[in-house]
């Protein structure tokens, strides 16, 4: 009972003390995201903000940046309700940027700075920009996907010059960077649009989705009381901060509370705790294979040595919670769950390692989440002969859905640019007639005392043997084995069977033991679960935010004359992981290899 009683007092008063932080966001008030940051520049003018190399930038200088960015949006011809794509780097001025824009009402595009070509042009035209300032590091880039855009944009080199195009530099030096007035955003709601951002194109072309000043307000509010943080805080920032996870969540746990945000250009495994030791941080940002790259690493002489007692992030699977904590030694982990452009959101500020949140029994009414049945051969959510849909049974994988409802600013979804992107998430008639969710696209369980569980994501979940396989659950396997780190796993058709066998392309430092690894699996996972097929990668093909691409490995399969890295098969009558050569591919398809 004891136990019990310190569980409950736990959740309940981080719980009470985010919401009280995000009381007073109101979606049909008028304090916006600008409102927002201009009242922590009042109240910590001098306190450092954000930190790049020898670059410091206080509040005070974020303001006059900011300003002058508005200046110059304006003069550019620019009013409230427009758009502004920005095609720049993690760099110290990245926030006072966009924040700039939103002071006169513009719409920042936080465009994806490690796109070129097709995919970026793809970005740029969604966005429905007329400016875009493209960081001069970004240029090449930037020229690759010029000749697909839909329409001519003004640009505008920012952070250094290049040829042919304007100088944001030079044009926002000369303006007098006096606050503009609020009533140049007259008539914008907290709920009305505040920027937009990229989904991150695991399968497919990114989406760009839609981010309300409630959203943002939430994010930013919401995780720096979370964290209980204050104005000594300095969080490390090696995330895009193009993204929520970094640019809004990171970024805004100690922004919220008068903190400095140290600002790296990208995430180094090696260089991370010099980085931390360096720049006295006291909290950093993750995604779960940051973690899992970092404990991947080699013995840092500083890994213990830094002041970092926070880690807030998403994505970090019991089986690298442990022993990162144990092995870096920082006392508190905040995992939460959520989507940029979605309205379901869990956390995890006092349970047990994995959970990504809780909602106890007491405190459903308070929630709009629900996990309902999802099949993985038909890839759809099966109703009961009521016509609706059927909840899944406790601890039992299920799709995670969240209800839409209008009249809170916590519930809504905002949706993507183009209606038929927002059409295909909403999920009708589920419980009741009339009734519209959120899918989530997620796998979660959710045990007895109400903490949820991330299992797969919708699509990379398969079925082999007639049972269902987690991917999550066999690259989980896979890199406990030693020398593996990292193990993308995804289902691939074979010839006169069933369902998608196992398949994994696996990194190891050095040439793994296969008949060591295939007892490894054997011992670690239910025979249906274990990857038939296996490839040696020499690099994983991530998205910005560390999440594995599959398209490409599914439609490989395990056929070597698609793929130019080593490739096995376990073979049942050796007990070993062997290679597959034409011929044993050639008798695997024939059935005269059984698998």
């Amino acid at each position: 009972m004891l136990t019990a009683i310190k569980r409950e007092y736990k959740f309940v008063s981080g719980l009470l003390r985010m919401l009280r932080s995000v009381k007073s966001v109101d979606a049909e008030g008028s304090f916006l995201i600008p409102d927002e940051l201009e009242k922590r520049i009042d109240t910590y003018g001098p306190n450092l903000a954000f930190i790049e190399g020898d670059l410091e930038i206080t509040y005070d200088d974020m303001e006059v940046y900011a300003n002058k960015v508005a200046a110059w949006a304006q003069e550019q011809g620019c009013a409230a309700g427009d758009t502004v794509a920005v095609f720049v780097r993690n760099r110290a001025q990245y926030v006072p940027l966009w924040l700039g824009l939103t002071k006169i009402g513009i719409i920042p595009a936080m465009l994806n700075y490690q796109l070129a070509g097709a995919a970026l042009a793809h970005c740029i035209n969604i966005s429905e920009s007329k400016i875009i300032i493209v960081d001069h590091e970004m240029a090449d880039q930037f020229k690759m996907a010029k000749a697909e855009l839909k329409s001519d944009l003004k640009v505008f080199a920012a952070f250094g010059e290049v040829a042919g195009y304007d100088s944001f530099d030079a044009a926002i030096s000369g303006h007098v960077p006096n606050r503009p007035p609020k009533a140049l955003r007259q008539g914008i709601k907290a709920g009305d649009q505040c920027m937009k951002m990229f989904t991150s194109g695991t399968t497919g072309l990114p989406k760009a989705a839609k981010v309300t000043h409630v959203r943002a307000q939430n994010y930013m509010r919401g995780m720096g009381a979370g964290a209980k943080t204050t104005s000594k805080d300095r969080m490390l920032m090696v995330l895009p901060m193009y993204h929520a996870t970094g640019g809004l969540v990171g970024v805004g746990a100690v922004i919220s509370n008068g903190g400095a945000v140290i600002v790296l250009p990208k995430f180094s495994a090696t260089k991370f705790w010099d980085d931390a030791v360096k720049y006295k941080a006291t909290m950093f940002t993750y995604v779960g294979e940051l973690c899992r790259f970092l404990l991947s690493t080699p013995s840092h002489p500083l890994e213990r040595e830094h002041n970092i007692q926070w880690m807030i992030g998403n994505g970090l699977g019991a089986e690298v919670w442990e022993g990162f904590v144990g092995r870096f030694a920082i006392p508190h982990v905040i995992e939460f769950y959520g989507a940029t452009e979605g309205n379901a959101s869990l956390i995890n500020l006092d349970g047990p390692p994995g959970a990504v949140g809780r909602v106890p029994n007491y405190l459903k009414f308070k929630f709009n989440l629900e996990i309902i049945r999802y099949d993985v051969d038909t890839n759809i959510n099966p109703r009961s002969s009521d016509g609706f849909c059927i909840m899944a049974d406790p601890n039992k994988p299920g799709e995670l859905i969240a209800e839409i409802r209008n009249d809170d600013p916590r519930f809504r979804f905002e949706g993507y640019q183009t209606k038929e992107a927002t059409q295909k998430k909403i999920l009708r008639d589920v419980f009741k007639k009339g009734d519209a969710w959120f899918r989530t696209g997620d796998l979660l369980k959710r045990d007895k005392l109400g903490y949820f569980y991330f299992t797969d994501r919708v699509g990379d979940t398969y079925r082999w043997k007639a049972e269902n396989v987690a991917t999550g659950e066999v690259a989980a396997a896979l890199s406990r084995f030693a020398g593996v780190t990292q193990a993308n796993v995804y289902g691939v058709q074979v010839p006169g069977y069933d369902g998608r066998a196992g398949m994994a392309a696996v990194i190891s430092d050095g040439q793994p033991d296969m008949k060591a690894l295939k007892a490894h699996v054997e011992g670690s996972l239910p025979h249906y679960a274990r990857p038939i097929f296996l490839r040696l990668s020499q690099e994983a093909e991530t998205t910005s935010t560390f999440k594995f691409k599959k398209t490409n490995l599914v439609k490989a399969g395990f056929d070597p004359a698609n793929i130019s890295e080593p490739l096995y098969f376990a073979n049942p009558a050796s007990g070993a992981y062997e290679l597959i050569d034409a011929q044993i591919y050639k008798s695997i398809c024939a059935g005269e290899v059984r698998l």
